[in-house]
């Protein structure tokens, strides 16, 4: 547990390490307060009525502007300079951006002041200016006429005061922005940003000649299924940040990072982004969305929020958008891809805990007919098997039990390129790590020939690259193994059956997150006659257990077809599954 140090009511923060001096100063949080009272909403229906702060948005004040440092030439200044707000959408966040580069431009005690709007493109970041000009337009700054204390040039996007200061929209091309000084940096939709080129030159260095640079950044969840955006990238930090200073630490060598004051709400927040937590929430419960919006009832109309819930009941695009935009969850649908995590998600058969999955495993599976898949790997990738068990006596439907291994070498820069929690996988059972910097195939080996003696291994479908000396092996011990070629003609079929089988729930899966992060993550090629493939190089993160997944579905296709090769069998009239 953190060290807390209680500086005002709700206001905690963990004792610095170096022993600053840090103290809470009320008067700070008082001016910008008072500011907001001189504004006005700036959009919607509000325009024109006067700004008042919200809680959470008060609370945001508090413990950005309220905590101070005494820094090297005794001065007291902002203890923090990184202001995170993530919420969904509707809640006042643009609103609030505006007032706050408001008070920058005009209040914050620097000399010429530079304020810089950012966003993904300028289109995004004008809705801040365009609120900013209202507030400034509609209320006293903009007086006396013959001298306005601040005025907009909306040619250039930007609002200027009598004393120099600068509030301006900038483009978002990164290689322009070298060698400024912002005062202040107003950091739209950061989850949108294609790149970290923009967020690096903007925050690397550019505090030097202020004397308390404010980076505040205001964003929702982002779409993001690859985890690998600088959006996801300080959502993650921000979430590690909170978990660490409430004392539940998400991984152990975690610690403070005093510039940050994160602001998060929402279900990623609410879970730790954790599957498993996010796929027990009710997200049609009243409570949830108010957890999720604390601007609920204010600025989101409760009324308009259950028709949204009513259509995401009915559409899965649109429960997609429910849980990303109104309730903040970082969405890991794959937009040019595959199948929507939402359906894997669905297909979930038995417990999630370790020790239950195996002892449901042993109950229902043991002796039962099946059909096996294995996509071998050298270093990097993952080794994949993957045995599918079809309907038959005490089986309903299909069912799908998946193992990974990749190798132990290397597995923490691994975690940190992938993004992923390998060595948390390993310990809940998903996947093996060998010895090593490669795949040990003995060990493969000996899995399969165990879960031939375990259950009725019909036959086992590989890819034959890599493969021809384990197929080999294998066949000398009595099993059934085919060659399925990562071709179209082999794999489009059983691509096709699998995805149809899942959709219409015929094909559950034992619990398995490694597995379902490699459902994510698949991309397709896609020929002029619909026929698709899984494609490796063209799928970000590794995909080789749903490829394992696909080749155990072709495998049972050539067997109950009893041909030779699943070329043969598509040659039948009727084949299927």
């Amino acid at each position: 547990m953190p060290d807390l140090m209680t500086l005002a009511q709700d206001v905690q923060v963990p004792a610095p390490e170096d022993g600053a001096q840090l103290r809470y100063n009320q008067e700070a949080v008082d001016r910008v307060m008072g500011f907001f009272s001189l504004l006005v909403f700036g959009q919607n229906e509000w325009a024109g009525k006067p700004f008042a702060l919200l809680p959470w948005e008060k609370q945001a004040i508090r413990e950005f502007y309220g905590v101070q440092v005494l820094d090297d030439d005794g001065n007291w200044v902002r203890y923090r300079r990184f202001l995170y707000d993530e919420i969904a959408k509707k809640n006042g966040k643009s609103e609030f951006a505006a007032g706050l580069g408001l008070y920058h431009l005009l209040a914050d005690g620097e000399a010429r002041p530079q304020v810089g709007i950012f966003a993904a493109d300028k289109t995004n970041a004008d809705i801040i200016y365009q609120c900013a000009k209202y507030m400034v337009e509609y209320t006293a700054l903009s007086q006396p006429r013959h001298r306005p204390l601040a005025w907009c040039r909306d040619s250039v996007r930007e609002i200027r005061t009598r004393f120099g200061g600068v509030m301006k929209v900038y483009s978002s091309d990164a290689d322009t922005k070298h060698g400024y000084s912002f005062s202040a940096i107003l950091f739209d939709e950061l989850h949108a940003q294609p790149n970290r080129r923009l967020w690096d030159v903007l925050t690397t260095g550019s505090d030097a000649a202020r004397r308390q640079q404010a980076v505040i950044v205001l964003t929702t969840a982002g779409d993001d299924p690859d985890r690998k955006s600088i959006g996801w990238e300080i959502h993650e930090k921000c979430r590690r940040l909170l978990a660490w200073r409430r004392g539940e630490p998400e991984q152990p060598l975690d610690q403070d990072d005093p510039q940050w004051c994160p602001i998060m709400y929402g279900i990623s927040t609410l879970t730790g982004d954790d599957p498993d937590k996010i796929a027990a929430l009710d997200i049609y419960d009243e409570d949830l969305w108010r957890q999720c919006n604390p601007s609920y009832g204010v600025t989101i109309k409760p009324r308009q929020f259950r028709a949204d819930a009513r259509a995401a009941r009915q559409s899965e695009v649109a429960e997609r958008n429910f849980r990303w935009l109104r309730l903040n969850q970082w969405i890991a649908t794959k937009d040019v891809g595959w199948l929507p995590l939402t359906l894997y998600d669905k297909s979930q058969v038995g417990p999630s805990a370790k020790a239950e999955r195996e002892e449901w495993v042993r109950e229902n599976l043991t002796g039962k007919q099946c059909y096996g898949g294995l996509d071998l790997s050298t270093t990097t990738d993952l080794t994949a098997f993957v045995l599918i068990f079809p309907p038959q006596p005490g089986l309903d439907t299909w069912v799908a039990l998946l193992q990974a291994w990749r190798p132990q070498e290397g597995v923490l820069e691994a975690e940190q390129r992938d993004h992923v929690p390998y060595r948390d996988w390993a310990r809940a059972g998903f996947l093996e790590l060998c010895p090593g910097d490669m795949i040990d195939y003995t060990q493969v080996e000996e899995a399969i020939a165990q879960a031939a003696e375990i259950y009725q291994l019909e036959m086992l479908g590989v890819d034959p690259y890599l493969s021809r000396t384990l197929t080999q092996r294998l066949s000398e011990r009595g099993l059934t193994v085919v060659e399925i070629p990562q071709t179209m003609t082999h794999m489009s079929p059983a691509m096709k059956e699998l995805e149809r089988l899942i959709r219409a729930h015929e094909m559950l899966h034992v619990h398995n997150t490694c597995a379902r992060w490699c459902f994510g993550n698949v991309r397709c090629a896609v020929d002029g006659n619909e026929n698709r493939k899984p494609m490796k190089n063209r799928s970000i993160g590794r995909i080789d257990i749903a490829v394992a997944w696909i080749i155990a579905v072709a495998t049972a296709i050539v067997a109950q077809n009893q041909k030779p090769d699943l070329a043969a069998a598509m040659d039948r009239p009727g084949w299927g599954m």
